[in-house]
């Protein structure tokens, strides 16, 4: 079947109707939830976490949750931040490239490993790998992170009410 026998053509994209305006419905959450957001990015600045390692987290979650809008939210921010263009395509295959160090290493797989938390419920030995590259004030803060864009991605997720592509820094 072609593009054209399903009612779309092959360039144009495909529209993804929003099921909920969750800022609408859910306003004081909604407020609530950018509240949680700039409480994390606090602890990040206290706890003095490369702006360009939260971006590569934030991207991480989102693209194991498949939240879209926020992949294409935090990939701008990251370029914005100054992010390299070859590490961003690496970031789902970061354990196979050479491109990232230790101390990333252990916060994206401390973030794979919360993100995905019902498959393994965080191994002690994924755990002490984070605690050996961060510091205990580090590890909270990173974990404040990760747990705020969860939200983010299944909010996002969930109701669709972002669309993709709409985001500029």
């Amino acid at each position: 079947m072609t593009a054209t026998e399903t009612g779309t053509s092959a360039s144009s994209p495909s529209q993804i109707p929003v099921r909920l305006d969750f800022d609408t419905q859910a306003a004081g959450f909604a407020r609530a939830m950018g509240h949680l957001d700039r409480a994390a990015t606090k602890e990040l600045d206290q706890a003095g976490i490369d702006p360009l390692l939260r971006e590569l987290i934030r991207v991480r979650a989102s693209q194991l949750n498949g939240c879209a809008y926020c992949i294409d939210m935090h990939t701008k921010d990251a370029r914005a931040a100054g992010e390299a263009e070859h590490r961003l395509y690496a970031l789902p295959a970061w354990r196979e490239t050479p491109f990232f160090t230790e101390r990333e290493r252990a916060a994206l797989a401390f973030t794979e490993d919360v993100t995905l938390l019902a498959g393994e419920h965080v191994p002690a030995a994924a755990y002490d790998a984070v605690a050996a590259q961060f510091e205990p004030g580090e590890v909270a803060a990173l974990l404040a992170l990760i747990v705020t864009i969860n939200a983010w991605n299944a909010i996002g997720v969930t109701t669709r009410a972002w669309l993709p592509g709409s985001y500029q820094p």
